[in-house]
């Protein structure tokens, strides 16, 4: 919790105290009347919608408390739900205000995107899920295995750098969506899917039998996850 409380004191600091930078963004969200906020296509525990399209989740309360801190009402918020490729795009189009969307915190992405990250919000770790009757309980223990895998993500490097250095082989199929991950290692397509392990948690509670699913203790890396602001 203390971590959403300084991302969300970040977000309105950001927006209020940093003319320069952000008095166009805060400018356009007043005089449209709400808050749009660019989140998952749902990941459970983070952003997600339910049956009658009510989301829910971490990066969700950061966006209603957003709109609450501007309008005095957290309603006033719009969910607009972006890819792992298209994040950056619909941030930078200005089709969105800002970016809460499971989002690793990066120099690279600091320096080179235009944007401006504000907080992080959750601390995760870049992980790994296969099925129980694979029975492999490392991520150093297959090879050749197809891997679903979610482009325009640093989990893309990462586990790159990670097989490489374990002299492991592997195949990708790129997937945009955790939904599509799902699908494809649920029906057999790929072997393993990686992303973060929280992600990973959020799939296997969603299988059937959650029990032929195991997530890998190996955490390949660090994932600092951030809400983003243009700064143009």
């Amino acid at each position: 919790m203390n971590n959403i409380r300084i991302t969300i004191l970040s977000v309105i600091c950001s927006l209020v105290m940093l003319p320069s930078a952000f008095a166009g963004t805060l400018d356009t969200v007043k005089d449209q009347g709400f808050f749009n906020c660019g989140v998952s296509q749902g990941v459970p525990g983070f952003s997600n919608p339910d049956s009658d399209g009510n989301w829910s989740g971490i990066d969700v309360d950061v966006c209603r408390a957003v709109a609450a801190a501007i309008f005095g009402d957290s309603s006033k918020v719009e969910f607009t739900t972006t890819t792992g490729k298209s994040r950056f795009p619909t941030l930078a189009s200005g089709e969105i205000d800002m970016l809460a969307r499971n989002t690793t915190w990066t120099l690279s992405r600091d320096v080179n995107l235009g944007f401006e990250f504000v907080g992080v919000n959750y601390y995760d770790g870049h992980g790994c899920m296969i099925p129980s009757a694979l029975g492999v309980d490392d991520a150093t223990g297959f090879d050749c295995a197809t891997v679903c895998i979610q482009t325009g993500t640093t989990t893309e490097l990462n586990l790159a750098d990670f097989f490489r250095a374990n002299n492991i082989s592997y195949e990708a199929l790129p997937i945009e969506t955790n939904d599509e991950a799902r699908e494809n290692l649920f029906a057999g397509r790929c072997d393993v899917y990686t992303t973060d392990a929280s992600g990973l948690s959020a799939t296997r509670a969603q299988a059937d039998d959650p029990d032929k699913w195991i997530v890998l203790p190996n955490i390949i890396s660090k994932e600092p996850l951030g809400c983003l602001l243009t700064t143009s």
